[in-house]
């Protein structure tokens, strides 16, 4: 397989272009391009196609929330990563409700920045460990994620839909449920087709509203 082509997109020259050092040494990471803000980002995904983005939020001339939210108008398909130093969660909603695939912390190591590349290439999302917990009590205390939208799903498709949520890959939940791969896919398959989901990112936010949602109904 050939590298992954990646771009970088951070305001910080010295935090950029040590990134890009740093991650060019994997043999599985081809660092295409840097650019240091949203709307330098939209144009160099066009001259580049870089096959996964890593994304700052806080940038001048236009901020990764937005350019998150441009390319995945524009490009479903291309992985978005966060990467940036906060963790609020207004700026973790707002990155994955824009389609961002991942969210990391930058005292993320290279080996955890580079696994996230590969992961969210992959078609996975990936969270910062702390990043997914807070998410989770978000979700299961407070009222002001979006309304839950009404989806008819069986309770193995909640379950898995949930399990999705916690940020598990198929074969993760495969073992959870004792289950094989093949029918947690087929399940799978059955709740993007049910819910018009377009991305593994898409389920985690629906799994959000939807534990969010329950959250609240119990404290009814």
């Amino acid at each position: 397989m050939s590298a992954i082509r990646l771009l970088i997109v951070d305001d910080q020259a010295a935090i950029r272009d040590a990134l890009a050092v740093m991650l060019d040494l994997d043999p599985d990471v081809n660092v295409v391009g840097t650019a240091g803000d949203g709307r330098a980002a939209l144009a160099s995904v066009g001259a580049l196609s870089p096959d996964v983005v890593l994304m700052d939020l806080n940038m001048p001339v236009m901020g990764g929330v937005e350019a998150t939210s441009r390319l995945h108008s524009s490009r479903p398909t291309l992985p978005v990563v966060v990467l940036t130093t906060f963790e609020d969660d207004e700026s973790i909603l707002g990155a994955l409700r824009a389609g961002a695939r991942g969210y990391l912390t930058k005292d993320a190591d290279r080996a955890v920045i580079t696994q996230a590349v590969r992961s969210a290439h992959a078609g996975h999302v990936v969270l910062d460990p702390d990043v997914q917990l807070r998410l989770v009590e978000l979700a299961t205390r407070s009222p002001a994620l979006e309304p839950a939208p009404a989806v008819a799903l069986t309770a193995r498709e909640r379950q898995i839909l949930d399990l999705i949520g916690q940020g598990l890959r198929n074969t993760q939940i495969a073992e959870r449920l004792t289950i094989s791969e093949a029918t947690v896919k087929t399940h799978i398959n059955n709740v993007f087709t049910k819910a018009d989901l377009h991305s593994r990112a898409d389920a985690v936010r629906l799994a959000l509203t939807m534990a969010g949602a329950r959250g609240t109904e119990e404290r009814r």
